[in-house]
């Protein structure tokens, strides 16, 4: 099945290529020329400049990394409701002194390796609420708990497939097809994946998102993360209270050698105050009888579970986050603060707690600087987390 739906993609990729010119070439009498389509289309340049440097227990060094991410998007205008997609990422490392994922160092790692990488290339079809697309592209659910891009990183993590999806007044729904996951590194990680995503907007207060995933991965190496999930979102807000609420089952899938079944829970409460907001959650990727735990391996994990990424991989006796954010905003400076409490679902196992700090100053609408700083300390002697402080100091441009 695979194969054929690969033969299928890259043969509708390669005929819409062929047909473009042609196509473009005259008008039509409801549409537009290849001349006007090509005015209506835009290029961008963005510009992300970032030091981040890395204190971590167990490393012989301290880890220094500046690297400057440079991306150029072009998308086409729209010729009978077809368009086209080209984004290209280039990575430089003005300092290296850090490792990349995967490599033995005395340096802990910085997951931003150099590079040049097409992060997005596709063909899209799009009229009266469905759209289609083709090709390399984003794919972002929800909160990206589960599916998302891993924007934080200086390489985005990019999906090669097709993807339809329906919108009718205060329904959507999104399916996608993946066959290669372009990964952080600019590995390609092959397989099937089924994306499916329905949202309900009951009203501009109350959302709900019910969705699953089949992941079947082609490598071996890979077959631990195959896995089926089912689950549902809740986002609401009621005055000044808001809500969030997620519940999932998971379990495995495809070659997994592992027999398992876990659960995924979310609970969030906050408050605004007014100049402050104060949000107070429980997250648990639970475990199976401490042999294997809930997994998210297409998520941007970055943004759950404490930004020192310690817990990437979920620990095989589960992971319990227990965490209070306190945000806001003060001279058109953005601010947020974060205490995370680590445990574990099975045998009681303190994983430790971190403190992660955030400001951000937009200067206009093409520049900006961030200050970020995550400080892990570790629970449990014989856990495989250790001491971490890290520091980010971020400049962005774009044009």
């Amino acid at each position: 099945m695979k194969t054929v739906v690969n033969k299928f993609t890259l043969s509708l990729i390669s005929a819409a290529i062929l047909a473009a010119p042609s196509a473009f070439a005259g008008e039509t009498a409801h549409g537009k020329s290849i001349t006007e389509a090509l005015s209506d289309s835009t290029v961008k340049v963005n510009l992300r400049a970032r030091y981040e440097g890395v204190d971590q227990d167990g490393k012989a060094k301290d880890a220094s990394a500046l690297t400057l991410k440079s991306r150029i998007t072009v998308n086409t205008g729209s010729y009978s409701n077809f368009s086209l997609g080209l984004e290209v990422d280039k990575v430089d490392a003005l300092v290296d002194d850090y490792a990349v994922p995967g490599e033995a160092s005395e340096y802990p790692v910085v997951a931003d390796p150099q590079g040049t990488d097409v992060n997005q290339a596709f063909i899209k079809y799009a009229n009266s609420g469905f759209s289609a697309v083709v090709g390399r592209q984003r794919v972002l659910h929800n909160n990206q708990r589960f599916v998302g891009g891993v924007g934080w990183r200086q390489n985005e993590q990019t999906y090669d497939g097709v993807r339809a999806q329906y919108a009718a007044g205060a329904f959507s729904v999104d399916y996608s097809y993946i066959h290669n996951i372009n990964s952080i590194t600019s590995a390609d990680v092959k397989g099937e994946f089924n994306l499916v995503n329905a949202k309900y907007k009951i009203n501009k207060n109350h959302k709900l998102a019910g969705f699953a995933y089949l992941l079947d991965y082609e490598a071996a190496a890979n077959d631990k993360n195959s896995s089926s999930t089912v689950g549902a979102l809740y986002n609401g807000k009621f005055g000044k209270f808001l809500v969030n609420a997620s519940l999932a089952s998971q379990s495995d899938n495809g070659d997994n050698p592992m027999n398992y079944s876990a659960m995924y829970i979310n609970a969030e409460a906050g408050y605004n105050f007014g100049q402050v907001t104060v949000i107070g959650g429980y997250e648990l990727l639970g475990s199976d009888d401490g042999k294997v735990a809930f997994n998210t391996p297409l998520a941007t994990k970055h943004k759950f579970n404490g930004w020192a990424d310690k817990f990437l991989g979920t620990p095989k006796e589960g992971l319990q986050d227990v965490y209070l954010t306190a945000k806001g905003k003060v001279s058109g400076v953005k601010w947020a603060a974060t205490y995370h409490d680590f445990s574990s679902d099975e045998g009681s196992i303190d994983f430790g707690n971190e403190i992660d700090l955030v400001a951000t100053y937009q200067f206009n609408k093409n520049y900006g600087v961030l200050v970020k700083a995550a400080n892990y300390s570790e629970g449990d002697a014989g856990t495989a987390q250790t001491d971490t402080n890290k520091l980010w100091v971020q400049m962005t441009a774009k044009f």
